[in-house]
């Protein structure tokens, strides 16, 4: 099946993850530690804790962070103890977004949330308006030039759910969220190298953005992503 054109947002993305350097460790480490207080600080028993060490590994996070990290959540160290919240909006030309939040002031966070999106022509919505706009799901790109049918082969057999073939030559797989580190894994050791591997929010369908439409809703997207609360931002948009 065809995608939408995803590599330039796709690289575009990870030149600005690389950039915030420092912000990345930070929400790792909330990540780890509230993963460890909910399934246990083994990551070979909790998948979610596996997903953020290995994400924190490839980010070149030391280990003594990680296992720090690993400690305060599972309760042999002291720490801050973590909330999980998830906010709901429309951005510019309706566009749905959701911000995943990890926060000790609950009121602090929903005051910032809704002031990115007041501040930048967007709309904090209730809880449910746009969340079934995506899909939970494991997602790895790869290059175009990729070995499509070699690819779909290794990929299917560890327990992929679907391949994309994108307009820019570009391949997605996609799996269900725990299945994700087994996909992974058996490309990887079949030679393919993804260059964008991650658990997350896929929009189900995507709003396409140009002019200043795609400039105002960056700008309400750097917003969102720069609140220290703030872990991930998922939205339908298409930025040209």
């Amino acid at each position: 099946m065809a995608g939408h054109s995803k590599w330039a947002n796709i690289k575009h993305k990870k030149a600005a993850q690389d950039a915030k350097r420092g912000k990345i460790f930070t929400r790792l480490i909330k990540e780890i530690t509230v993963a460890a207080r909910l399934g246990g600080g083994d990551p070979n028993s909790n998948p979610r804790l596996r997903l953020a060490v290995d994400k924190a590994y490839e980010q070149n996070m030391p280990k003594e962070n990680i296992e720090r990290a690993i400690k305060r959540g599972s309760g042999d160290l002291e720490g801050v103890n973590y909330e999980e919240i998830r906010y709901e909006g429309y951005g510019i030309a309706g566009a749905a977004v959701l911000v995943d939040c990890m926060t000790d002031n609950r009121v602090r966070t929903v005051a910032d949330v809704r002031h990115a999106f007041t501040k930048y022509g967007g709309n904090l919505g209730t809880d449910g308006s746009v969340g079934f706009l995506f899909k939970h799901c494991g997602q790895l790109l790869f290059a175009p030039g990729t070995d499509e049918d070699k690819l779909m082969e290794v990929a299917l057999e560890a327990g992929a759910e679907d391949i994309i073939a994108n307009d820019d030559g570009s391949i997605e797989v996609i799996t269900a969220p725990y299945e994700f580190v087994a996909v992974k894994e058996a490309l990887e050791k079949a030679g393919f190298k993804a260059e964008l591997a991650e658990v997350t929010m896929k929009p189900v369908n995507e709003t396409e953005l140009t002019g200043d439409d795609s400039v105002k809703m960056q700008k309400l997207l750097d917003a969102l992503e720069s609140i220290d609360d703030v872990q991930e931002v998922y939205t339908t948009a298409v930025i040209d």
